[in-house]
């Protein structure tokens, strides 16, 4: 019973002369209970406070179900005060799940401590696998830092065998095949929209060899009723691409690329390419989810039948090329950058080439201020399946031929601040999440 409600029935006993006795023995012995039970409240309280204080200060993003499951670390706000940083980065894998990367990195008495986590995910696993994998991922990686706390006296570790004795050899010998079909139709009085899309995957993908092959379709019905006049259009693309690689060593790589294509909106009855190359990246492909910096050079032939005569007079051509490509990707503490830059030409005439830039940043600049922006932008110059005479005003309207341009772009920006406790350990689920269910972590 509560000391607040035993003192009130003590004290709001009657004075009758048989109790009075009993009556003092009796406020006695509650208030010693009351004083007991104070203390232990008080000491108890302490105790948790204490090991709040005690408990490793993580700076990462994490998700509700994390928090949850991982209570025994402070979620802290301000990288400065960490104890301890996390990123986190994945990749697709060859059977087309990921490869989910934690890179753990001390600070402060922690300095020097640096870990790096795994774990993969299949196409056929569950949301809810996935978020148990990481959970059980994170509590492993972070006993290293924990057991230098006041909390591991707390931690108990448990162990279960997770594999069989015996191993199977794989029957589909690491290929992947993957089959997808989607559409969706809208409308209204004055307009309707109709969309499908297909493909079909087949993808292999060891340490040494890579290679992808891919068959898609997509078809277009769009209906516009502007007055008393209906218009009408149809898109229709074909295409099939193919990408082998072949592993030299840590920097080096050789492969190439082959597409065949059919577009009504590129004016392409048939395009076919290949496309051969060689990659070296700067950095070491096993530190590929951190840092790369590669650069591609690749040359090939290309053969083009039109559907309509070309501003140059072409009903179909053949013609030899080359690209050069670079491309920078990091990720730090601070943030992450990713750029990229490609120049083409069609080899014998230079004036005939495309050079295409984008990037983006996520910078942390200060406690609690993010930016985001980023953007492309490319100098065309190579559009040599235009079609004679250009597009009336209903086709540039209804977008059913690609128009003349000298330059494309595309830009977004962002920023957001937060404020306020540094610690975030709490969770509360109540009416739903205000952050959503998932977070992705950076």
């Amino acid at each position: 019973m509560p000391c607040d409600w035993i003192l009130k029935i003590t004290f709001g006993l009657k004075p009758q002369p048989i109790i009075k006795t009993m009556k003092r023995q009796f406020i006695l012995f509650a208030l010693l209970i009351c004083s007991i039970s104070l203390a232990f409240s008080q000491e108890e309280t302490s105790q948790k406070d204490t090991l709040r204080k005690d408990a490793l200060n993580v700076y990462m993003e994490a998700s509700s179900y994390l928090k949850e499951r991982i209570p025994y670390i402070n979620y802290v706000r301000d990288r400065k005060v960490a104890d301890l940083t996390i990123i986190s980065t994945s990749e697709r894998n060859g059977s087309g799940g990921t490869e989910n990367y934690m890179f753990l990195e001390g600070q402060g008495k922690y300095s020097g401590m640096i870990d790096t986590l795994k774990y993969s995910s299949s196409p056929d696993e569950t949301y809810e696998q996935i978020r148990a994998k990481e959970v059980k991922t994170l509590k492993m990686g972070l006993m290293r830092y924990v057991q230098k706390t006041p909390l591991a006296k707390f931690m108990d570790i448990r162990f279960s065998e997770p594999i069989s004795s015996e191993v199977t050899t794989d029957k589909w010998n690491n290929w992947v095949f993957r089959i997808s079909l989607s559409g969706f139709a809208s409308g209204q009085s004055a307009n309707k929209f109709q969309d499908v899309f297909g493909s079909i995957n087949a993808g292999k993908v060891t340490e040494d060899l890579k290679m992808d092959f891919n068959l898609n379709f997509s078809n277009g019905k769009d209906e516009y009723d502007i007055g008393d006049e209906i218009y009408r259009s149809k898109t229709t693309s074909r295409g099939g691409r193919a990408l082998i690689v072949k592993s030299i060593d840590d920097h080096w790589s050789v492969g190439g690329r082959a597409s065949v294509a059919s577009s009504t909106y590129s004016n392409y009855d048939l395009s076919i390419s290949t496309m051969p190359g060689i990659e070296y990246d700067i950095f070491p492909y096993s530190e590929s989810t951190r840092r790369q910096f590669r650069l591609l050079y690749s040359a090939g032939y290309m053969y083009n039948n039109y559907t309509d005569t070309t501003i140059y007079n072409r009903t179909e051509e053949g013609l030899f090329l080359h690209a050069l490509s670079a491309s920078f990707e990091v990720i730090q503490k601070w943030g992450s950058i990713d750029l990229s830059a490609e120049w083409s030409n069609f080899l014998g005439d230079f004036s005939q080439n495309e050079l295409a830039i984008d990037g983006s940043i996520n910078w942390r600049v200060a406690k609690g201020l993010s930016i985001n922006l980023g953007g492309s932008y490319s100098f065309i110059h190579n559009q040599i399946n235009l079609v004679k005479g250009g597009a009336s005003a209903e086709e540039i309207l209804l977008r059913r031929k690609e128009l003349e341009t000298s330059y494309r772009y595309f830009i977004h920006f962002g920023f957001s601040y937060t404020f306020g406790s540094i610690y975030n350990n709490v969770v509360n689920p109540r009416f739903g999440s205000s952050s959503g269910n998932r977070i992705i972590i950076m």
